[in-house]
């Protein structure tokens, strides 16, 4: 049986258990997803278990997914520029390849609830960690208009706008600086990449705030309707939550490790009981 696993720590879901081993029982692969934790001091070896028994590939989630770019043999483009691998494949030879597949996934959520041309759209990030580092790569690269990214800390976007630099022409605020209110109301997309509405009460802005038109996108997929999103359809607006990025992410490892066709419905079929639960247990 060939093994695939994700690291990090704490792992409290079972939600990628449950998407890529139903997708390899319907590809008729034998082949298990587990979930192993994993702190920084033990990756190392995990990494290495990987490669001497010719695994697929593996997974990483925070905090790991800087620190184990130093243990591969290769980081491709994206992920490099991104900074951050969420996924690796693992050669015959034992040669591991890094990507990132939180950009692709981010993008199909958003496309799920705004379909229209992005380019030249004025664009809101709230969170500037991992998870927006991989929206804001996506909508520099689908050449989105004024993008400005606020946090809690005005020091925590500016260093992405530097990161990013070259790349991106990025607008950093903090979250309680006034003239955030004046980029929300000349909104086409606001985006949501915290983990507010999910750890946190939400949501991470006044809603009213943004113009009717605007369209929301929370990558918050536990629970299934957050205060961001329900307060959003309230007013008539476009939102979604973040269950088909956390799908499409999925579909997107698997099908580089296996070659095969995508197991987007496969896996969004096995994943439904558990988004359907709308709660944050495991």
């Amino acid at each position: 049986m060939r093994t695939v696993a994700l690291f990090g720590t704490p792992l409290r879901r079972q939600h990628s258990v449950v998407m890529h081993n139903a997708a390899f029982a319907a590809a008729g692969l034998d082949a298990r997803y587990e979930l192993r934790e994993v702190d920084e001091a033990g990756l190392a070896a995990q990494v290495g278990q990987a490669r001497l028994e010719g695994w697929m590939g593996f997974q990483i989630t925070a905090p790991h997914k800087r620190f184990v770019m130093d243990l591969l043999d290769e980081i491709e483009p994206d992920a490099r520029r991104i900074g951050a691998v969420n996924s690796v494949a693992a050669g015959p030879d034992g040669h591991l390849v890094g990507f990132n597949t939180d950009v692709l996934g981010f993008m199909a959520g958003l496309r799920a609830c705004h379909p229209g041309d992005l380019a030249g759209r004025s664009v809101v990030v709230a969170g500037s960690g991992g998870v927006g580092h991989a929206a804001v790569y996506g909508l520099a690269d689908a050449g989105v208009g004024r993008l400005t990214v606020a946090d809690l800390d005005v020091a925590m976007p500016r260093g992405l706008a530097e990161e990013f630099a070259g790349f991106a022409e990025i607008e950093p605020m903090a979250l309680a600086d006034p003239q955030v209110a004046e980029r929300l109301a000349e909104a086409d997309v606001f985006v949501n990449a915290t983990s507010v509405g999910m750890l946190t009460p939400g949501p991470v802005v006044d809603v009213a705030l943004l113009a009717p038109a605007a369209t929301v996108f929370d990558v918050v997929y536990i629970p299934a309707e957050t205060e961001l999103v329900r307060q959003a359809r309230a007013r008539g607006m476009r939102a979604a939550n973040g269950d088909r990025m956390l799908v499409a992410q999925a579909a997107t490892a698997w099908t580089r490790w296996t070659g095969l066709p995508d197991p987007t419905e496969v896996m969004s079929a096995a994943v439904a009981p558990l988004l359907a639960r709308d709660d944050l247990a495991p």
